[in-house]
Protein backbone atom coordinates (compact mmCIF):
# COMPACT_ATOMS: atom_id res chain seq x y z
CA UNK A 1 0.00 0.00 0.00
CA UNK A 2 2.38 2.63 0.96
CA UNK A 3 5.04 1.78 -2.82
CA UNK A 4 1.16 2.41 -4.68
CA UNK A 5 0.84 5.59 -2.24
CA UNK A 6 4.53 6.43 -3.06
CA UNK A 7 3.86 6.17 -7.10
CA UNK A 8 0.25 8.25 -6.87
CA UNK A 9 2.09 10.86 -5.11
CA UNK A 10 5.13 10.50 -7.92
CA UNK A 11 2.52 10.59 -10.34
CA UNK A 12 0.19 13.84 -9.42
CA UNK A 13 3.83 15.26 -8.90
CA UNK A 14 4.70 14.72 -12.95
CA UNK A 15 1.52 15.60 -13.95
CA UNK A 16 1.61 19.37 -11.82
CA UNK A 17 5.21 19.49 -13.82
CA UNK A 18 4.15 18.64 -17.33
CA UNK A 19 0.96 21.29 -16.65
CA UNK A 20 3.53 24.00 -15.22
CA UNK A 21 5.52 23.20 -18.23
CA UNK A 22 2.92 23.69 -20.75
CA UNK A 23 1.47 26.80 -19.67
CA UNK A 24 5.17 28.12 -20.16
CA UNK A 25 5.20 27.08 -23.60
CA UNK A 26 2.14 27.86 -24.55
CA UNK A 27 2.28 31.58 -22.66
CA UNK A 28 5.77 31.94 -24.53
CA UNK A 29 4.45 30.82 -28.01
CA UNK A 30 1.17 33.00 -27.43
CA UNK A 31 3.92 35.76 -26.83
CA UNK A 32 5.89 34.93 -30.15
CA UNK A 33 2.91 34.47 -32.66
CA UNK A 34 3.39 36.42 -35.69
CA UNK A 35 1.98 40.04 -35.61
CA UNK A 36 -1.43 40.66 -37.17
CA UNK A 37 -2.08 42.63 -40.14
CA UNK A 38 -4.74 44.51 -40.40
CA UNK A 39 -6.62 46.49 -43.14
CA UNK A 40 -9.14 49.38 -42.54
CA UNK A 41 -12.16 50.78 -43.60
CA UNK A 42 -13.15 54.45 -43.55
CA UNK A 43 -16.27 54.93 -41.74
CA UNK A 44 -16.50 58.63 -41.60
CA UNK A 45 -14.33 61.06 -43.41
CA UNK A 46 -13.71 64.62 -41.92
CA UNK A 47 -11.89 67.97 -42.78
CA UNK A 48 -8.63 68.95 -40.97
CA UNK A 49 -6.34 71.97 -41.20
CA UNK A 50 -3.58 71.64 -43.36
CA UNK A 51 -2.11 74.18 -41.91
CA UNK A 52 -1.57 71.58 -39.09
CA UNK A 53 1.60 70.17 -38.52
CA UNK A 54 -0.06 67.08 -36.76
CA UNK A 55 2.12 66.31 -33.39
CA UNK A 56 0.08 65.30 -31.08
CA UNK A 57 -3.80 64.30 -31.04
CA UNK A 58 -6.46 63.12 -28.53
CA UNK A 59 -10.50 62.76 -28.31
CA UNK A 60 -12.28 64.14 -24.94
CA UNK A 61 -15.29 65.53 -23.97
CA UNK A 62 -16.91 65.42 -27.72
CA UNK A 63 -13.77 67.54 -28.81
CA UNK A 64 -10.82 66.66 -30.33
CA UNK A 65 -7.82 68.42 -29.14
CA UNK A 66 -4.36 68.71 -31.09
CA UNK A 67 -0.63 69.33 -30.70
CA UNK A 68 1.05 71.30 -33.82
CA UNK A 69 4.36 71.45 -34.88
CA UNK A 70 7.02 74.37 -36.32
CA UNK A 71 9.17 76.65 -35.09
CA UNK A 72 7.37 80.07 -34.22
CA UNK A 73 3.78 78.71 -34.88
CA UNK A 74 3.54 75.71 -32.50
CA UNK A 75 0.18 75.38 -30.74
CA UNK A 76 -2.76 73.90 -29.01
CA UNK A 77 -5.78 73.55 -29.62
CA UNK A 78 -9.22 72.22 -29.54
CA UNK A 79 -10.82 71.48 -32.42
CA UNK A 80 -14.68 70.62 -33.51
CA UNK A 81 -14.45 67.20 -35.12
CA UNK A 82 -17.68 67.88 -37.34
CA UNK A 83 -16.60 70.62 -39.37
CA UNK A 84 -12.88 70.60 -38.47
CA UNK A 85 -13.18 74.31 -37.16
CA UNK A 86 -10.42 75.68 -34.61
CA UNK A 87 -12.81 76.25 -30.92
CA UNK A 88 -9.67 77.87 -28.94
CA UNK A 89 -5.83 77.91 -29.76
CA UNK A 90 -2.91 79.00 -27.96
CA UNK A 91 0.99 79.52 -29.50
CA UNK A 92 3.76 77.82 -27.61
CA UNK A 93 7.08 80.65 -27.66
CA UNK A 94 9.07 80.58 -30.51
CA UNK A 95 11.45 78.22 -29.36
CA UNK A 96 9.77 75.62 -29.01
CA UNK A 97 8.65 72.96 -31.06
CA UNK A 98 5.03 71.28 -30.05
CA UNK A 99 5.21 67.65 -29.57
CA UNK A 100 2.95 64.66 -28.31
CA UNK A 101 0.15 65.46 -26.43
CA UNK A 102 -2.49 63.86 -23.54
CA UNK A 103 -5.03 64.47 -21.00
CA UNK A 104 -4.86 63.30 -17.40
CA UNK A 105 -7.21 64.24 -14.75
CA UNK A 106 -8.57 67.57 -16.52
CA UNK A 107 -5.20 68.52 -17.27
CA UNK A 108 -3.35 68.54 -20.68
CA UNK A 109 0.19 67.30 -20.81
CA UNK A 110 2.19 68.29 -23.59
CA UNK A 111 5.74 67.63 -24.83
CA UNK A 112 8.21 69.46 -27.24
CA UNK A 113 10.44 68.30 -29.77
CA UNK A 114 14.22 68.96 -28.60
CA UNK A 115 13.70 71.51 -25.61
CA UNK A 116 13.51 68.83 -22.90
CA UNK A 117 10.50 70.85 -21.44
CA UNK A 118 6.95 70.27 -21.20
CA UNK A 119 4.03 71.91 -20.69
CA UNK A 120 0.28 71.47 -18.31
CA UNK A 121 -2.93 72.80 -19.13
CA UNK A 122 -6.20 73.49 -17.65
CA UNK A 123 -8.61 71.84 -19.86
CA UNK A 124 -10.71 74.10 -19.28
CA UNK A 125 -9.26 77.39 -19.94
CA UNK A 126 -6.09 76.10 -21.80
CA UNK A 127 -3.75 78.07 -19.25
CA UNK A 128 -0.66 77.02 -18.38
CA UNK A 129 -0.14 75.78 -14.89
CA UNK A 130 2.99 73.60 -14.99
CA UNK A 131 6.08 72.75 -16.60
CA UNK A 132 8.26 69.37 -16.18
CA UNK A 133 11.69 68.66 -17.67
CA UNK A 134 13.43 65.19 -19.33
CA UNK A 135 16.07 64.17 -20.68
CA UNK A 136 15.76 62.79 -24.22
CA UNK A 137 13.60 64.44 -26.79
CA UNK A 138 9.95 64.45 -26.80
CA UNK A 139 7.76 62.76 -29.93
CA UNK A 140 4.67 60.77 -28.78
CA UNK A 141 2.70 60.96 -25.45
CA UNK A 142 -0.11 59.08 -24.21
CA UNK A 143 -2.12 57.99 -20.54
CA UNK A 144 -3.02 54.32 -19.82
CA UNK A 145 -4.73 55.30 -16.34
CA UNK A 146 -1.88 54.63 -14.56
CA UNK A 147 1.48 56.33 -15.98
CA UNK A 148 2.33 58.77 -19.13
CA UNK A 149 4.04 56.95 -21.56
CA UNK A 150 6.32 58.86 -23.95
CA UNK A 151 8.48 58.55 -27.04
CA UNK A 152 11.36 60.00 -28.21
CA UNK A 153 11.46 58.63 -31.74
CA UNK A 154 13.93 55.56 -30.62
CA UNK A 155 12.44 51.94 -29.97
CA UNK A 156 11.82 53.17 -26.47
CA UNK A 157 8.93 53.42 -25.14
CA UNK A 158 8.89 55.19 -21.29
CA UNK A 159 6.50 54.98 -18.22
CA UNK A 160 6.28 58.04 -16.05
CA UNK A 161 4.62 58.66 -13.13
CA UNK A 162 1.91 61.70 -14.09
CA UNK A 163 2.27 63.74 -10.39
CA UNK A 164 6.09 63.91 -10.51
CA UNK A 165 6.94 63.35 -14.33
CA UNK A 166 9.66 60.89 -12.80
CA UNK A 167 10.40 57.65 -14.90
CA UNK A 168 9.13 54.57 -13.69
CA UNK A 169 9.89 52.29 -16.39
CA UNK A 170 10.65 51.22 -19.62
CA UNK A 171 10.02 48.83 -22.72
CA UNK A 172 12.46 48.27 -26.32
CA UNK A 173 9.23 47.92 -28.54
CA UNK A 174 10.07 45.03 -30.73
CA UNK A 175 9.02 42.86 -33.35
CA UNK A 176 10.40 39.60 -32.59
CA UNK A 177 13.85 40.42 -31.79
CA UNK A 178 13.94 43.53 -34.55
CA UNK A 179 13.93 47.06 -32.84
CA UNK A 180 11.13 49.25 -33.96
CA UNK A 181 12.64 52.99 -34.32
CA UNK A 182 10.74 56.07 -34.69
CA UNK A 183 8.30 55.53 -32.87
CA UNK A 184 6.11 58.68 -33.19
CA UNK A 185 2.88 59.67 -31.55
CA UNK A 186 0.53 57.24 -29.27
CA UNK A 187 -2.57 56.54 -27.77
CA UNK A 188 -3.54 53.74 -25.58
CA UNK A 189 -6.22 51.69 -27.33
CA UNK A 190 -8.06 48.75 -25.33
CA UNK A 191 -5.07 47.94 -23.17
CA UNK A 192 -1.86 48.66 -25.69
CA UNK A 193 -0.49 51.51 -27.49
CA UNK A 194 -0.77 52.38 -30.18
CA UNK A 195 2.34 54.23 -32.33
CA UNK A 196 2.43 56.11 -35.33
CA UNK A 197 5.97 55.21 -37.01
CA UNK A 198 7.68 58.24 -38.66
CA UNK A 199 7.50 57.94 -42.68
CA UNK A 200 5.55 54.75 -42.41
CA UNK A 201 1.78 54.35 -43.89
CA UNK A 202 1.18 52.08 -40.89
CA UNK A 203 0.49 51.64 -37.19
CA UNK A 204 1.67 49.66 -34.77
CA UNK A 205 0.12 48.05 -32.37
CA UNK A 206 2.77 47.35 -29.11
CA UNK A 207 1.86 45.10 -25.66
CA UNK A 208 2.50 47.51 -23.32
CA UNK A 209 3.89 45.33 -20.67
CA UNK A 210 6.70 43.71 -23.15
CA UNK A 211 7.23 46.17 -25.78
CA UNK A 212 6.48 43.27 -28.39
CA UNK A 213 4.39 44.39 -31.52
CA UNK A 214 1.08 42.10 -32.10
CA UNK A 215 -0.08 44.21 -34.58
CA UNK A 216 0.31 46.34 -37.73
CA UNK A 217 -2.53 48.58 -39.31
CA UNK A 218 -1.83 48.68 -42.74
CA UNK A 219 -3.06 52.49 -44.44
CA UNK A 220 -1.44 52.27 -47.39
CA UNK A 221 -3.28 54.86 -49.74
CA UNK A 222 -5.69 56.67 -47.11
CA UNK A 223 -3.62 59.89 -48.45
CA UNK A 224 -1.09 60.51 -50.63
CA UNK A 225 -0.02 64.26 -50.78
CA UNK A 226 2.68 65.89 -52.48
CA UNK A 227 5.11 66.98 -49.27
CA UNK A 228 7.18 64.11 -47.99
CA UNK A 229 6.60 65.24 -44.88
CA UNK A 230 3.27 65.24 -44.53
CA UNK A 231 3.21 61.61 -42.75
CA UNK A 232 0.56 60.01 -41.48
CA UNK A 233 0.89 61.26 -37.60
CA UNK A 234 -2.19 61.18 -35.30
CA UNK A 235 -4.40 58.68 -33.54
CA UNK A 236 -7.23 59.90 -31.33
CA UNK A 237 -9.82 56.95 -29.23
CA UNK A 238 -12.93 57.77 -28.01
CA UNK A 239 -13.51 55.06 -25.08
CA UNK A 240 -17.00 55.55 -24.94
CA UNK A 241 -18.28 54.37 -28.79
CA UNK A 242 -14.93 52.95 -30.09
CA UNK A 243 -13.94 55.11 -32.13
CA UNK A 244 -10.76 55.47 -33.67
CA UNK A 245 -8.85 58.31 -35.91
CA UNK A 246 -6.68 59.26 -37.75
CA UNK A 247 -4.74 61.93 -39.60
CA UNK A 248 -1.37 63.32 -40.95
CA UNK A 249 0.71 66.21 -41.15
CA UNK A 250 -0.96 69.14 -42.99
CA UNK A 251 -3.59 66.42 -44.32
CA UNK A 252 -6.74 67.53 -45.46
CA UNK A 253 -8.93 65.11 -44.18
CA UNK A 254 -9.20 63.46 -40.93
CA UNK A 255 -10.75 59.84 -41.17
CA UNK A 256 -12.64 57.23 -38.55
CA UNK A 257 -11.75 54.12 -38.80
CA UNK A 258 -12.34 50.77 -37.97
CA UNK A 259 -9.84 47.69 -38.71
CA UNK A 260 -10.14 44.08 -39.24
CA UNK A 261 -7.54 41.50 -39.83
CA UNK A 262 -5.71 40.88 -43.39
CA UNK A 263 -7.03 37.41 -44.92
Amino acid sequence: MKKLARVAVYAVALALVVIILLFFYLSFASDNDSPTVYSYSIVATYPHDTEAFTEGLIYFNDSLYESTGGWGTSSLRQVNLANGNITREVFLPEQYFGEGLTIVHGSLIQLTWQSGIGFVYDEKTLKVTANFTYSTEGWGLTFDGIHLIMSDGSSNLYFLEPATFQKVGQVSVRDDNASIANLNELEYVRGDIYANVWHRQEIVIINSKTGQVKGYIDLTGIYQGDDPEAVLNGIAYDQTTDALYITGKNWPNLYQIIISPKT
